[in-house]
């Protein structure tokens, strides 16, 4: 993402002006837009004349919007953020209050404004997006015999590429040179399209092939085999850095399971996705053990937070990103100066899990807020009448 502008003030007011120039761009600005924001943007509009004889004339015109926004809707396969919302400011095509839905695009500039004002977990999204990412991307093919997906690890979404589907019959009597017809352009088709997404040849990029059996490992060699072949001395160069792991089958749940593996861990200790594995892995290893350190839900959190307890030495707060998608602006303050509160005067750790991750996922169990106390408490879920996701404390595994 690219700063075109920022005029923000010390009291919060003021807007933004970025340039998505990548597709994980489009899921920053999903974590950053809200509803009751301002949105400008260009915008597409189809708009009827009438001539003085009666007359009428439909055609589409390219505008520029601003609309206070409603709904978001992220289309995460195909990068597209649609923005729905009433037009806010007078048009020469559009009058004010009609509905319209902005498509944001890439390399297609937007301004975005926050009546309610720039919270720190809002100038955070934008900071985050300003980092180069491209480093932290891991390319990973999960496979099968005949299936492959072909997936883009971020440091903050799995996102599904492609997928290849090749049929290969099975080596029935003399049908072995058949089968292994099919293999090989199975295993070529799945290259040629690896590399449309990724440059794999690129010094220090690492590659993840998982699959049962030893389809991953044959691909390995296919990949070795064509660089000799082409003389791709980079990839060849490159050859430690792709690693093949076992996965119970081909299809993209099993991505998870490869991502938690030991081997796979040791490569990634130093990404984004690592450390919140990590934190997960502590938080229900602590609910297992029933020590009073692992609290999850809403208010049980919030008790510990205003206890001092989830602070220096060792105090974690995971929360979903999700939590500050709300439409209502007192729900989306509650949450930020939870987290104000433990990054600033507590000096906590604070994790902002996206929903898009297995760790994210296994937080939306618990109601997407949970948290590693410095020190046991007891009872935190007493006098609680309600709390998303369980019972604070009680041990959903």
């Amino acid at each position: 993402m690219k700063l075109i502008k920022q005029s923000i003030l010390p009291d919060g007011t003021g807007s933004v002006t970025l340039y998505p120039e990548e597709p994980e761009d489009m899921w920053h600005a999903y974590n950053l837009i809200a509803p009751t924001d301002l949105l400008k943007a260009s915008a597409v509009r189809r708009v009827t004349t009438e001539s003085a004889t009666g007359s009428t004339n439909s055609k589409r015109i390219r505008t520029t919007l601003l609309i206070q926004v409603t709904s978001i809707d992220f289309d995460s396969f195909a990068g597209q953020l649609h923005v729905s919302g009433r037009v806010a400011s007078e048009n020469e095509w559009v009058s004010v209050g009609a509905y319209h839905t902005l498509d944001l695009e890439l390399e297609r500039q937007f301004t975005l404004e926050k009546p309610s004002g720039w919270d720190s977990v809002a100038l955070d999204v934008v900071k985050e997006s300003l980092r180069e990412l491209s480093e932290g991307t891991i390319p990973a093919v999960v496979m099968q015999a005949g299936l492959a997906n072909i997936c883009l690890i971020t440091e903050h979404q799995t996102v599904l590429k492609q997928t290849v589907e090749v049929p290969i019959p099975g080596k029935r009597g003399g049908e072995s040179a058949v089968h292994d017809k099919a293999l090989e352009k199975f295993y070529k088709t799945t290259l040629e399209t690896l590399q449309r997404h990724v440059d794999i040849s690129q010094p220090g990029r690492m590659l993840l092939l998982a699959s049962p059996g030893f389809i991953a490992s044959g691909f390995q060699k296919f990949i070795f085999e064509e660089a000799k072949r082409t003389g791709n001395k980079a990839l060849l160069a490159n050859k430690g850095n792709i690693s093949v792991v076992h996965s119970s089958s081909g299809h993209l749940h099993s991505l998870n399971q490869v991502l938690k593996s030991k081997e796979v861990l040791v490569k990634l200790k130093d990404t984004k996705y690592a450390k919140e594995t990590k934190a997960m892995d502590e938080f229900f290893d602590r609910l297992r053990a029933d020590d009073g350190r692992a609290w999850y839900g809403p208010s049980e959190v919030e008790k510990a937070v205003a206890q001092g307890a989830v602070g220096r030495g060792g105090g974690v707060l995971l929360i979903l990103n999700s939590m500050f998608r709300s439409q209502d602006v007192d729900t989306r303050k509650r949450w930020v100066t939870l987290v104000d509160k433990v990054r600033g005067e507590d000096g906590g750790l604070v994790l902002v899990l996206s929903s898009d991750h297995e760790s994210g996922k296994r937080l939306e169990v618990l109601g997407g807020i949970a948290a590693i106390l410095t020190y046991p408490i007891e009872d935190l879920d007493e006098d609680v009448p309600e709390s998303t996701g369980g019972e604070g404390g009680e041990s959903i595994i």
